[in-house]
């Protein structure tokens, strides 16, 4: 039987693997804080209002980014990694195909934007699915 490895979890999960739980959390971080409740980047806002009206944009569009922090969290805590993978996934899918069909003028890259989510859902579900998960890795 080996010795209990003393390196910390992140050490032990490896070099790029290690630190997932922080890169994705930051995507979910950075568009839910800075674009979101700040309303730094207004096409966030200009995308809710055209789905659900502009009555209520910011107010709804700061919630979004509220839900996107709290998901945030529990991707960087690792806890039910499996699940939190499957959210993230479900989450971008269909926040994409409402966003391709009826407001593709306000994102970013246009419909460019449907292939930078895919390649996002790849490496989530790659990390969620045939990656360890970094719970079992911490102490």
């Amino acid at each position: 039987m080996s010795e209990p490895d003393d390196k910390p979890w992140l050490a032990r999960y490896g070099d790029m693997d290690g630190c997932l739980p922080l890169l994705f959390a930051l995507v979910w971080w950075v568009n839910g804080l800075i674009c979101k409740v700040l309303d730094l980047v207004p096409r966030h806002r200009e995308i809710v209002a055209r789905l659900l009206g502009d009555e209520h944009a910011l107010a709804l569009t700061r919630a979004i980014g509220v839900g996107e922090i709290i998901l945030g969290v529990w991707i960087y805590s690792a806890w039910k990694w499996k699940w939190s993978a499957t959210v993230q996934i479900l989450g971008v899918a269909a926040m994409n195909v409402i966003e391709l069909c009826l407001a593709s003028d306000l994102l970013l890259f246009g419909r460019w934007n449907a292939l930078i989510a895919l390649a996002y859902i790849i490496w989530v579900a790659y990390a969620g699915f045939f990656l360890p998960s970094p719970t079992r890795l911490r102490p």
